[in-house]
């Protein structure tokens, strides 16, 4: 399950098919240094994105 406070490279690390949906959200810089080590709260919030919305679409997926 993810959370608001893992960075985006533990994320992608635990599962690495969660990138098109963080693409998709807008966030186009995953390889990005910067990137892996912000977290999934602060990544949405820099990029105008609802956290809360981001997660439930990412933990539905993973649920698959």
């Amino acid at each position: 399950m993810v959370t608001k406070d893992m960075t985006i490279g533990e994320i992608l690390r635990t599962n690495i098919d969660v990138a098109p949906i963080l693409m998709d959200a807008g966030m186009h810089c995953l390889g990005c240094p910067s990137a892996q080590g912000e977290s999934l709260e602060m990544a949405a919030m820099v990029h105008g994105i609802d956290a809360d919305d981001l997660i439930q679409k990412i933990n539905e997926f993973l649920a698959k």
